[in-house]
Order: structure tokens, then sequence, then C-alpha cells
């Protein structure tokens, strides 16, 4: 399939929105922990049996990305979105299907195995065009986009909640919500699909239009393109596997707050004079989302003035300061709490945003997409590791007699010891050694006129 190209006068400007409407709809994997008590009281869940669907979707994001990036390199962004339109809709009907006949394994099929294929291919499906349209401004870019998965849950989250109450908490209800989703999240994502567009061959080259002429340098003034490395080699470098761990360690460390959002603030203050209330939970939830998606485009963009490496020692020394003031005050100040657990929200995002630029710093553009699809394998590992710690835990520390916010001290513990780990192998990052670059075919011929003229070129 032939990428779009954008004709004469096409705004780059256009592309972020195209890229917003289809993270925003994948994003609504955020707001999964509004459909955890239901599910478990109409079905006889546990809290770790229901988030399988959740931990199955994140993982199969992390290897369809891994296994589709080439595919979406190839074939281009119209491509991409269409399929993850097609597979993120269709997880969302055999899950309304599941939900209506008492299934819960075609729930955790749908939603989990072919909706996560449509999380991984959407997720990716922009990010290497982004990257090509703002050579000047890649965190900023990819920040936009990005942002909309962080922030699907923040109109998900009030959303579900209301159609819940509205079709009812029974599994009738719930599949009658999945219903809902999956017709309404289809025709959404279909506007993306329509307006992408791919930049024309030597669009770096060119002139730019007003009122861009700010933001990209005229032709003569384009910075050097940087490494070019294949995908093949990237993932045979040290600084590929330390961006795996520091990847990994961010996500978890938020992921298991995330699926467990709602719970856990009513599990907190559930012993206080001001118990949380199941609507104010699932406003807990849209306000993580709000973090997640502020992270993502704040935190990415500040990332261009000073570095994606400095941004990344505050994600991860930061996050661990945050988690132990909810471990050892949490449970006393609801405003400490959750100013504590936004502002690890807000790192989990801006972890996402960042790792493209990231890349794009170490490795160049040349594959970039295909190598941020590896690296989300450390995404399928996180979503298994942080839901599992986290219920895991709370559901041990429940048999042992435990409540309250005595569900999740060891857990907590655990995460800041996983974020410690992600700071030092962000310290180990270094420029790629030239032995893996690819040659510029451009500067290759370049060579070679300079070489028969006997002339610098």
């Amino acid at each position: 399939m032939t990428p779009p190209l954008a004709p004469a006068g096409w705004s780059r400007w256009l592309v972020p929105p195209a890229a917003l409407s289809v993270h925003l709809s994948i994003g609504q994997a955020y707001a999964w922990s509004v459909f955890k008590p239901p599910l478990e009281s109409a079905l006889n869940l546990s809290g770790t049996q229901s988030a399988l669907p959740f931990q199955l979707g994140i993982v199969m994001l992390g290897l369809s990305a891994a296994f589709g990036g080439t595919l979406v390199e190839r074939n281009g962004p119209r491509w991409a979105m269409t399929i993850a339109l097609c597979c993120f809709s269709s997880g969302f009907l055999l899950a309304a299907l599941g939900a209506f006949t008492e299934q819960y394994w075609l729930i955790v099929f749908g939603y989990g195995f072919v909706g996560g294929i449509g999380l991984g291919i959407g997720y990716i499906s922009p990010v290497s065009t982004l990257i090509k349209w703002f050579p000047d401004r890649p965190g900023m870019a990819t920040g936009i986009a990005i942002m909309g998965f962080g922030g699907g849950a923040l109109i998900a989250s009030p959303w579900s909640a209301q159609m819940l109450s509205s079709y009812g908490s029974d599994s009738r209800g719930i599949a009658f919500a999945f219903l809902t989703h999956g017709l309404v999240y289809a025709a959404f994502m279909t506007l993306g699909v329509l307006l992408v567009r791919v930049p024309p061959p030597g669009y770096r080259q060119q002139a730019p239009e007003v009122p861009d002429a700010v933001a990209v340098p005229a032709r003569g003034a384009v910075p050097a393109a940087g490494p070019r490395v294949s995908a093949r080699s990237a993932v045979r470098t040290p600084q590929f596997w330390c961006l795996w761990v520091v990847l990994c360690m961010n996500v978890t460390a938020g992921i298991g707050v995330l699926e467990k959002a709602a719970p856990m603030i009513t599990d907190f203050f559930a012993r206080t004079d001001t118990p949380v209330s199941v609507s104010a939970a699932a406003g807990f939830v849209a306000l993580l989302s709000a973090a997640n998606m502020a992270g993502r485009i704040g935190w990415s963009s500040t990332s261009d003035l000073i570095g994606r490496k400095n941004v990344y020692r505050v994600y991860l020394g930061a996050g661990a300061v945050m988690y132990l003031l909810i471990a050892l005050f949490g449970d006393a100040s609801k405003p400490l709490f959750v100013i504590c657990a936004l502002v690890i929200l807000s790192f989990y995002g801006g972890g996402f945003a960042t790792i493209p630029a990231y890349l794009k710093d170490l490795f160049g553009t040349y594959q970039v997409g295909a190598i941020h699809g590896r690296l989300l394998t450390a995404w399928s590992t996180a979503g298994v590791l942080g839901p599992l710690i986290v219920n895991k835990v709370a559901d041990s520390q429940e048999a042992a007699g435990k409540s309250g916010a005595g569900l999740y001290g060891l857990s907590f513990a655990i995460m800041i010891g996983l974020l410690a780990v992600g700071f030092v192998a962000n310290e180990l990052v270094r420029p790629v050694h030239p032995r893996h670059h690819v040659p510029d075919p451009k500067e290759t011929a370049d060579d070679q006129v300079s070489s028969a003229t006997g002339r610098t070129v």
C-alpha cells in the first residue's frame, strides 16, 4: 500500500489531530479500572482476574508494535490506522458478546487479544510520521499525539461510569457499554484514517511555508540528519536495552497504580470519616488521565530544552520520592495522596512521549518507527508486572487480614526499587557507536562524485 503523500500546500499541523483521533480512542484502555468492580460483582471475579483483559491488552500492544513496526514503516500510517480501527472496535464487540453471555474468556480474548493488537498498531501508527514532519521539535510533536493516549481515559472514565449507571452494572449493562464504545470509537478513528498524510520526499530540504518559517530552518540551514541505525542493528546495541529497562521500570511503576486506581483510592480512605464514593473514584481516574495527558506534552516538550537523559532523571528519581510519600503519609491526607498520584502519572505519561525522541537522538529517523515498536515490548512486560505486583500483593495482604492502605505498602516499596533500577539504566546510556550506522545514500553518492572529480563536493 502506498502511503498518502501530502499535496502541495499541506500544513503539517493537520497531522497531530489525525494522530489524536486514534490515540484518544485507544487511550480508553486506561479507564479499564472503571469496569473492574462491576465485572467482579457480576461475574464473581477476584481483583487479579478482573485485570486480565487489561494485562493481555498491554502485552499484545507491545508484541503487535514490535512485530508490526516494520510493516507500519513500509505501508504508512493510513494502513496502520485502518488495522487499528478494525481490531480495536472488534475487540469491544467481542467483549460485549462475552459480557452478554457471561463468558469471561471472551471478554479477555476480545478486549485483551484482539483489541490489544489494535492498541499496538494504533499506538505506533503516527509516531514515525510525526517525527518526519517535525524534525525541529520531535519531543513536542510526539507528545501532542501520545498525550491523546493518556487523555483517552479523561473522556472514557466518566463516560463509562455514566453508561454503567444508565445501562446498569450487571452483565447486560456492561455488554451494552462495551458495544457503545466499539461503535463510537470506530467512527471517531475513521477521521484520523481519512486525514493523515506523510511528508513528500526531501521535505526537510524544502523551504518552510508560513506560519512554519520559524519552526523549520530554510534550505541550507537544516541540521545534519544525525545517525542512521536500522532496527535490526539497534536491538544489538546496549543503548537499546538500557532504554528498554528505563521504559519498563517507569511504566511498571505507573501502570500498577493506573490499572487499580478506582479501588485503590477507595481502599485507602475506606476507614475514614469521608470515604470515597464510586463516582468520586471514577473522577480520580479521570484526574489521573488528565495528569497522564498533560505529562506527555509538558514533559516531552521540556525534554527538547533540557535533554532526554535529564528529563528521565526527573521521572525516575522524583517518581520514587512520590511513591515514598504515599506509602508513608498517603492515608493521612487525601490531597497528598491525589497530588503524589498525579505527579507519578505525569511522569508515566511523559516517559512514553519522550521515548520516541530519545530513540531519534540515538538512532536517527531512518527506522525509528520500527525501533520504537520493538522497544514497546518493555510496555508488554510492564503491563504484566505492574498490575500483577499491585493486585497480587493486595490480594495476599487482604488474605492476611490487612485492609485499607495496608494492602499496598509492600507493592509501593517494590515500585521504588524498580524506579531505582531504571535510574541506573538511564545513567548508562551513551551515544551509539558509528559501527552500527547505516551509510546515508546521499552522502555515499557525494563521496563517489568527489572521488571521481578529484575535488570536494
